[in-house]
């Protein structure tokens, strides 16, 4: 029972990789469609492209970790 319940808690701990995919996607696609509508503005936000980039990568690394210490360390 035990068993099974890491490999449901591990799963559900994947649910935030799935998200920062998503989120990840939303970023991306929105600083496309601002740059071609400006893209005189467009090198100016790149920075914080890749700042929200990292900032939503790093959430879903966040999560890996979790569901590999359910795996593993508990």
């Amino acid at each position: 029972m035990e068993e099974g319940m890491k490999y449901i808690g591990a799963g559900l701990a994947c649910f935030g990789m799935i998200g920062a995919a998503i989120g990840v996607g939303n970023i991306f696609g929105s600083f496309l469609d601002g740059a071609l509508r400006n893209p005189s503005a467009a090198a100016q936000q790149t920075g914080n492209l890749f700042v929200g980039a990292a900032l939503a990568e790093a959430l879903g690394l966040f999560a890996f970790v979790v569901a590999m210490l359910l795996l593993f360390a508990v």
